[in-house]
């Protein structure tokens, strides 16, 4: 059964995979866990314990495998880091302090 989920670390497809995720499946390129909060369709940092589940039991490590009744993984989980910003902050840094 084809879907659209890819690793929420690196944005690998994971297609390949079949669902449900098993507890300890890992990315075949960057071998993250993604059996983790940070996949799931309910991860809302917007939220308290950044879940949208109210009755899920809180985990703490989002980014590590759990025991999460209610994971579902959510396609567009990967979220490219901003290297732009974050270049330009060096460059700042740099002209502030000298460069190494």
């Amino acid at each position: 059964m084809a879907h659209d989920i890819v690793c929420w670390k690196c944005g690998a497809s994971l297609a390949a995979l079949t669902l449900p995720l098993r507890r300890l499946e890992e990315c075949p390129k960057c071998h993250a866990e993604l059996h983790v909060c940070r996949l799931c369709v309910d991860y809302d940092t917007r939220v308290a314990k950044h879940c949208r589940e109210p009755i899920a039991e809180e985990v703490r490590d989002k980014e590590h495998a759990n025991f999460c009744d209610y994971f579902k993984p959510r396609p567009g989980a990967y979220t490219p880091p901003n290297t732009a910003e974050v270049d330009k902050a060096r460059t700042e840094l740099e002209k502030l302090f000298g460069k190494k």
